[in-house]
């Protein structure tokens, strides 16, 4: 393991900036649920990661790993290959870039590359070594709440309380995260909106998310263009809407996270959630100004 610790404003602490952060997604895989094939070459991830830069991208997350419902994992040197060199460069152009892996060794090459997030959606229960790692590089952390890869991850949405469950699972992950030598400052949670839940599971938990930010850890929440948004906006005949037609709906949920306070939110189109965080965050404003800080 190469240790090289890196440091970026965008990690230094809890961001202390007046909205949230937005989180672009770079996939660089042929099969990802919404974009799959588009940036799966290196020179067309990196194009598209500078696109999304310029729309004003905080951070660029870089993922050679579908997990959407039933993908199947490709080989680690697959993935080195798909996400390494396009960490490189965008790193090498200024960019805040976060790897979106639940691989040790995949994690230890990106962040020597220039990566300076570890986005890790099973929060270091897939390959616990991945904690030891993003200490050793004294990089962030986003630990995602999860139960299972994604060939099987349906079979495991049963839950008695999803809110108290999942908080309570969050929370287990974020110990196993200190306890391995991460920063407590360095450390997000995410609910994993889609991953091992139904459309209500996730409903519940956007409806609660001032109970999992009671962990006391900033969160990042990724609803973008996700199955739930489809059926919420079936047609008359309970079609789904198409997933290319799912980022209205996103940016309308990128402001209703601002205006309850998450620390970021990871979506396909950058430009309109932008705007919506800002004004997600003058809304959150205005509020606790009329009523005191929310509870």
């Amino acid at each position: 393991m190469t240790a090289a610790p890196r440091r970026h404003p965008c990690i230094s602490r809890v961001p202390t900036r007046d909205h949230p952060l937005v989180m672009g997604v770079v996939n660089v895989t042929p099969d990802s649920f919404s974009d799959g094939g588009r940036w799966a070459e290196p020179a067309t991830a990196v194009e598209h990661g500078r696109r999304l830069r310029a729309q004003g991208a905080d951070i660029l997350d870089v993922g050679g790993e579908s997990t959407r419902p039933g993908a199947t994992r490709p080989v680690v040197a697959e993935e080195l290959d798909r996400v390494v060199p396009v960490i490189e460069q965008l790193a090498a152009e200024g960019a805040c870039v976060s790897v979106d892996t639940m691989r040790a060794e995949v994690a230890d090459a990106a962040l020597a590359a220039g990566a300076v997030i570890v986005n890790d959606v099973s929060g270091g229960l897939a390959d616990p070594e991945i904690l030891a790692v993003t200490a050793a590089h004294d990089a962030g952390y986003v630990a995602m709440h999860w139960r299972a890869h994604a060939a099987t991850m349906a079979n495991h949405a049963t839950y008695d309380d999803v809110v108290a469950e999942v908080r309570d699972e969050l929370a287990a992950r974020l110990d196993d995260a200190l306890a391995a030598g991460i920063a407590a400052d360095r450390v997000v949670l995410d609910p994993g909106i889609g991953f091992a839940k139904t459309a209500a599971h996730n409903w519940a938990l956007l409806g609660a998310l001032p109970e999992l930010a009671a962990l006391g850890r900033p969160l990042l929440l990724g609803v973008s263009r996700k199955a739930f948004l489809g059926a919420a906006l079936a047609d008359e005949h309970g079609t789904p809407r198409p997933v290319d037609q799912r980022d209205d709906a996103t940016t309308a949920l990128s402001a209703l996270a601002a205006a309850a306070g998450v620390w970021c939110v990871r979506v396909h189109e950058v430009a309109a959630s932008r705007d919506a965080v800002r004004v997600g965050a003058r809304w959150r404003e205005a509020q606790d100004a009329a009523t005191g800080p929310a509870r």
